[in-house]
């Protein structure tokens, strides 16, 4: 795919030349040379030209064989999916170890073919540890911000599990906080009234599974969409339940949710303890889950961060400022 060519050129001048065959110069550099130009955000310190089919750099030796094995991830992650975008170089480019970056479904494991064939996979480090999480335990927690997919990838992982018939149904829910005791004054009956506190959940799963199917599931109570309080009193079987927006439960509905896991179940629960809608005073239950679970066997906790955002460029850039925002309060 490509032939890497790096001369140490002599006294004080190092010198590294990579030659790209059988790639595309033009998408692998961006329009109007933008992956180049984020590249030398990266390496300010290299002198980086793209000229041709090939890339030339030029500085300290070190920096260069730092520069080569990154540019090599890059390579091989273009020669496998055949795209670059930014969020992808930034994720190389800040993944502490290739390891961090290539872990074992780095190799492009599909999760789910999902509707139009669209492949669902793990698209980031932390990802791919979620889903390595949820093969060794039952129960995992994912918390991180908005944006990094861990109720999206949790949805393929709850698919994946229903097709290969390792669960006879899923469960979805999520506490509806924001409706409050306004429910009553919203038009229509109780799910039309809940539905859009549901909604990241159908949109998942609108991405998995043709529409006729995702009606006739959820008609037939295979998947199950409902608030948190619907859990009440029941023992949940040979399901994948996911409980999102887990920030935002009490320690009773907390507690009340974890005594629900019944014979082959996986519960996986996400949530972003920097978006906390509870009246103030408080305790999350998920937090509090999080200390009084964190040296269980069995529970599996990710934490994924801003290098694991797959929505918009800027969405990374909003979570930055308003951390360093709180970091000063």
């Amino acid at each position: 795919m490509y032939s890497i060519y790096s001369t140490k050129k002599k006294q004080h001048l190092n010198e590294l030349i990579i030659e790209l065959e059988e790639v595309s110069p033009k998408e692998f550099f961006g329009a109007q040379n933008a992956n180049i130009i984020l590249l030398k955000k990266y390496f300010p310190k290299l002198k980086i030209v793209a000229r041709g089919n090939k890339i030339k750099a030029y500085g300290d030796e070190e920096l260069l064989e730092e520069f080569d094995r990154r540019l090599t991830m890059l390579m091989n992650h273009f020669g496998k999916y055949n795209k670059l975008d930014e969020n992808v170089i930034e994720r190389v480019l800040t993944s502490q170890s290739s390891d961090d970056y290539k872990t074992s479904d780095a190799s492009g494991e599909v999760l789910v073919h999902g509707v139009g064939g669209k492949l669902i996979k793990a698209q980031s480090a932390n990802q791919r540890k979620l889903v390595e999480s949820m093969r060794k335990n039952d129960m995992v927690f994912a918390i991180g911000p908005a944006g990094t997919g861990k109720t999206y990838t949790g949805v393929a992982l709850a698919v994946k599990a229903l097709k290969n018939k390792e669960v006879k149904r899923i469960i979805l829910t999520r506490p509806a906080v924001e409706a409050g005791e306004n429910l009553g004054f919203l038009p229509g009956d109780l799910k039309e009234k809940l539905d859009p506190y549901m909604q990241p959940l159908y949109d998942a799963l609108r991405d998995m599974i043709p529409a006729e199917k995702l009606d006739s599931y959820i008609e037939k109570g295979v998947i199950q969409i409902a608030p948190l309080a619907f859990m009440r009193g029941r023992t949940l079987d040979n399901a994948f339940v996911i409980l999102d927006e887990g920030q935002n439960t009490t320690h009773a509905q907390m507690k009340m949710f974890l005594t629900r896991m019944g014979k082959s179940a996986k519960f996986l629960l996400t949530g972003d303890p920097g978006q906390i809608d509870l009246p103030r005073r408080t305790i999350s239950g998920l937090k509090e889950a999080l200390l009084i679970l964190k040296n269980v066997d069995g529970v599996g906790m990710i934490f994924l961060d801003d290098k694991d955002v797959i929505r918009h460029k800027l969405v990374k850039k909003v979570i930055a400022a308003y951390k360093n925002i709180e970091n000063r309060d």
